[in-house]
């Protein structure tokens, strides 16, 4: 009875978490500009805890790669 009154007590928490969303790869985040804006965004609001993980790793080398192409095409390559 203890256990079933302790998980309706927490139940209504299970909504404050965020799902994890999986890694998302390099490619994902170059054919997705707003998904890639998103993602930079929250590795550069908190850095100490996101800046090694693999999505802002990701998102920080899609990005790279986005404005180098975005060079080229600027200098007609």
């Amino acid at each position: 009875m203890r256990t079933i009154a302790a998980f309706l007590l927490m139940l209504p928490l299970a909504g404050c978490f965020e799902a994890d969303e999986g890694t998302r790869t390099v490619s994902d985040y170059l054919d997705d500009d707003t998904l890639r804006a998103k993602q930079l965004a929250r590795c550069r609001e908190n850095p100490g805890e996101l800046t090694a993980s693999p999505n802002c790793r990701n998102a920080t080398e899609a990005d790279g790669k986005a404005r180098l192409k975005r060079m080229n095409k600027a200098l007609g390559g």
